[in-house]
């Protein structure tokens, strides 16, 4: 809702620059940028920026009592990635696998969970698949994006459904006083172009703002000895924000991604849109009301074999908070209605479902401890009630260091393949037999305890978190006839899994230089079968290092993942990788400035997921571009 505007209000905060790992008994390694928590009644800074996604209303991290990651303009700015997979590669808790480089599909498993169990909000507005469950992440435009926050751990209290691993929101470009607007262009391998442009205009009470990029490239093979597989990618953001006289605020923004990816044996047109209109307003001085009414939607057409398969789903909600204030502590109570519809070629039992939900969240403060409870009700058409609530303390021992502890339930929504996919049978070289969806399905639920210990010094942080997750009727895809040669597939709750981890970060900022290094240890396994989850690697770590001299810059990224399994019964594993990206920034001349970025130096090669048995799909090797950047003033 009014999470965007929060955020551009609070900007001055936000900018959070990445710091050096001092504590390197205890954090070796490990990127993204962990948040030392505040000492109660201190102002924002830049080691504790203020974040919205993690509660109701703007907070500092440390307020947040979550674990919470920022990355913000700056570092954007300075690692200038080329796509969503990018950012989040090896922040903590944060695992990503692709099917292929250059806009090819993508999962977030955060925290074990699978990527229907992260969340992905775009200012505001959750933008998913119905069918699927996913987010569509390889086709977000990253160029357009200002700040990303992850937020990790359960937060069905305040987001429903999905949000079991946790919470990643985008912010889209909101121009800064004294900007104008920029123009953009780059080139790279693999024929790669890029070109990018913005502008924006503002009264005493109103700014308007519009951005928008093309990037298109031939690609490279998905798997061994495949051939070159492109990706065209359009997309825009629009912006308009008007100041209430009474300090409120009224916005509308708009954000859409469309073009076209090729994959091994066909391709597929996509669209992706997200259209959220949000009044908040003060209605005295202790009681604040928002009202935001947002679409999503997520269309693809998928051409292949001659045929055309077209999924597009559309979500519309409308979400009221209001927020009351006593002093120090804080009430918030809210509503939402969510109406998903899906339109298909494929003739789906049911093409739409409808949710109404109450939440609310209370936060209370007594002196150098905070505890905050949090609570809300889901009633779904489709799969009836849940309750998800959620307990968190937070204590300062001093002005340096703070204990959080919390426990939360969740759970994720069986999705429209899941529950109304028609019976279809297949015969592929890689599959032959049936599938169709189960109507009986009931939602998987989770429940999570977190521990976390924080230090936050004049230069530098540290982050220690440490989770346990069980998850109960886990969504399962199993052969119904296991003695009949041919498979015949339906999801079931059956499997039941426990998901421990350790996520450890720190870092460092003196002398022009920034450090921030992250790792995380995660054991995510099938409870009955004691075998790791599909595609979750148990370890991984991230350095990111960057180096301002006078209008040069120069960083890199270290990224390392640890093995993994590409099916359940834990035969087919896929090796663990070690990659290096490298960057340099030139300000040559005023409001002008040429970036070079240099992908995977090593020309590592690796893969993260499996085309089938005995084909993986690769990740694209060494990966160069260069742009020039002119800033209106």
């Amino acid at each position: 809702m009014c999470r965007a505007n929060l955020v551009m209000c609070f900007s001055k905060f936000s900018r959070t620059p990445l710091f050096y790992g001092v504590s390197s008994l205890l954090l070796p390694w490990v990127s993204g940028q962990a948040i030392a928590q505040p000492v109660s009644g201190q102002e924002p800074s830049q080691l504790d920026p203020i974040v919205v996604t993690a509660t109701i209303g703007p907070r500092t991290a440390g307020e947040s009592l979550s674990s919470v990651t920022v990355i913000d303009e700056q570092d954007l700015r300075q690692q200038n990635p080329s796509s969503m997979a990018d950012v989040l590669r090896g922040q903590p808790g944060i695992d990503v696998i692709t099917n292929g480089s250059f806009g090819k599909s993508t999962s977030v498993f955060t925290r074990g969970t699978g990527t229907e169990s992260t969340v992905l909000l775009v200012d505001g507005v959750r933008l998913r698949s119905a069918t699927s469950g996913g987010a569509s992440w390889q086709y977000f435009p990253m160029d357009l994006v200002e700040g990303v926050e992850i937020v990790r751990g359960p937060h069905s209290a305040l987001y429903g459904a999905d949000a079991v691993g946790g919470v990643i929101q985008a912010f889209t470009l909101d121009p800064k006083a004294g900007r104008k607007g920029w123009v953009e262009a780059g080139a790279g391998n693999f024929d790669s172009q890029k070109v990018s442009a913005g502008a924006s205009a503002s009264t005493d009470s109103t700014r308007f703002s519009i951005s928008g990029l093309h990037r298109e490239t031939d690609g490279t093979a998905i798997i061994e000895d495949g051939e070159d597989k492109g990706f065209r990618n359009t997309a825009g953001v629009g912006r308009l924000v008007h100041e209430l006289p009474n300090g409120g605020e009224a916005s509308v923004v708009v954000m859409q991604s469309e073009g076209n990816t090729e994959y091994t044996g066909g391709d597929i047109d996509f669209m992706i849109r997200t259209v959220g209109v949000a009044v908040e307003t003060p209605l005295s001085d202790y009681w604040r009301s928002g009202v935001q009414l947002s679409e999503a939607r997520d269309e693809l057409s998928n051409f292949s074999g001659g045929s055309e398969s077209v999924f597009n789903t559309r979500t519309r909600t409308a979400r009221w908070e209001n927020t009351f204030t006593a002093g120090v502590h804080e009430l918030a109570l809210g509503a939402e209605l969510q109406s998903d519809e899906v339109s298909s070629t494929t003739s789906f039992d049911e093409d739409s479902r409808n949710n109404a939900a109450l939440f609310s969240q209370l936060r209370l403060n007594f002196g150098p401890s905070d505890v905050q409870f949090a609570l809300r009700g889901d009633d779904n058409e489709a799969f009836g009630q849940e309750e998800t609530g959620s307990v968190a303390l937070g204590h300062n021992f001093d002005r340096n260091h703070r204990v959080r502890l919390s426990y939360g339930t969740s759970f994720r929504a069986p999705t429209f393949n899941d529950l109304y996919y028609p019976l279809e049978t297949y015969d592929f070289p890689t599959f032959k037999g049936s599938f169709a969806g189960n109507p009986d399905l009931k939602p998987e639920e989770g429940k999570s305890v977190e521990l976390g210990v924080r230090g936050h010094y004049n230069r530098w942080y540290w982050d220690v978190a440490v989770y346990q997750m069980d998850i109960d009727n886990l969504i399962s895809t199993e052969d119904t006839s296991p003695d009949d040669p041919s498979n015949d597939l339906r999801p079931v709750n059956v499997a039941e899994a426990r998901i421990r981890g350790i996520e450890l970060a720190s870092g460092y900022e003196a002398g022009g230089w920034n450090l921030a290094t992250a790792v995380t240890f995660t054991d995510p396994r099938d409870r009955e079968t004691d075998n790791r989850l599909r595609r979750r690697s148990h370890q991984s770590a991230r350095v990111d290092l960057d180096r301002q001299l006078g209008n040069w810059s120069v960083g890199g990224s270290v990224v390392g993942k640890g093995y993994r399994y590409d099916d359940e019964d834990n035969d087919e594993r896929l090796s663990g990788f070690v990659t290096l990206d490298l960057r340099a920034g030139w300000e040559f001349a005023e409001d002008w400035t040429a970036r070079l970025s240099v992908e995977n130096v090593t020309d590592k090669k690796y893969s993260t997921a499996q085309a089938s048995a005995t084909t993986d799909y690769i990740a694209a090797g060494t990966t160069g571009l260069l742009s020039v950047r002119y800033d209106f003033r």
